[in-house]
């Protein structure tokens, strides 16, 4: 299995008026590890749409444990958690940097849908052998 580890300070605005990382940021959080994660995989989003091929998210969940605050260095890690038919998931989980903590744990879920006619289709095999 596939995983990538990414750094991430948090900014301020980031945060909410308690001075915490407003739950919705993780989300953002997500799709950036998630980039790195195609990425790392030898696909950029545009490389996906040149193919005729694109990964809208279908659904996301997170399970929030504790807050991370403002300047906190996180670490953030995206791996497969499964691949079946159309649909892909992939996993995340938010820690401080050299903690073992998880702050926040989830996965979005993905179908490969065409370019052209916007309906679902097989993954690329390109794709899925190097998962």
């Amino acid at each position: 299995m596939r995983k990538v580890t990414m750094e991430y300070r948090v900014p301020y605005a980031d945060t909410d008026q308690m001075g915490v990382v407003y739950y919705g940021n993780y989300l953002t959080l997500f799709e950036r590890a998630r980039n790195e994660l195609m990425r790392a995989c030898g696909y950029t989003y545009r490389e996906c749409e040149a193919e005729g091929w694109m990964l809208p998210v279908i659904h996301a969940e997170l399970d929030y444990k504790s807050p991370a605050k403002y300047d906190d260095l996180l670490e953030v890690t995206a791996y497969v958690q499964e691949a079946k038919g159309v649909r892909l998931e992939i996993a995340c989980e938010v820690r401080r940097k050299g903690e073992a903590q998880i702050l926040v744990k989830g996965f979005t879920r993905h179908c490969f849908v065409s370019t052209e006619t916007f309906r679902p289709i097989a993954p690329p095999e390109k794709l899925m052998a190097v998962l």
